[in-house]
């Protein structure tokens, strides 16, 4: 196998997250232009759809300290993530964290997907209709009894099976 050169930045960042609570082994960080654009915004990702609300139901922020090459960045990290399953790093973008690889997709798959509808709903420019907050209330209230955990184990199977047949040696 090919050795592959490691971003000093994307390393500290994602060990980081390491010390955070032990039901996270799973750390997914994406610079998107959506969720960029969205992280650059003053509010963060609003209640703008059915997507944002598991998001926000578990969301936490962190402020942009430069690209992340001091070590000093990460204890603060860990604190902004808290008990928090999603994280908006501002000016930067977006990471979830998950104890199995299905949950971290299926996260960052939603956040994501809020975002982009975020900035689509915000480039149309008439006003906005944000979800009542007694929904966003409701969503966090799922995510406290875990039931919104269960979503990545539906989705995975089906997500491999159509990686099969897209790139059947992927795995070689």
């Amino acid at each position: 196998r090919r050795m592959r050169a490691i971003s000093r930045a994307g390393f500290l960042c994602q060990v980081s997250i390491s010390h955070a609570p032990p039901a996270v082994h799973y750390v997914l960080h994406l610079h998107t232009q959506d969720g960029v654009a969205v992280s650059a915004q003053k509010q963060g990702l609003l209640p703008l759809s059915q997507q944002s609300i598991f998001p926000l139901s578990s969301l936490s922020y962190h402020d942009y300290e430069g690209v992340v090459l001091h070590e000093a960045e990460q204890a603060r990290l860990v604190a902004d993530l808290g008990e928090t399953r999603n994280m908006i790093l501002r000016n930067h973008g977006l990471l979830t964290v998950a104890g199995s690889v299905p949950d971290a997709f299926l996260q960052m798959y939603v956040l994501q997907t809020a975002c982009q509808i975020q900035i689509r709903a915000q480039a149309g420019g008439g006003p906005l209709i944000r979800t009542p907050q007694q929904i966003v209330d409701g969503a966090s209230q799922m995510a406290r009894k875990n039931l919104l955990n269960l979503g990545g184990m539906l989705a995975w199977p089906g997500l491999l099976r159509k990686l099969d047949r897209r790139n059947p040696g992927y795995q070689d």
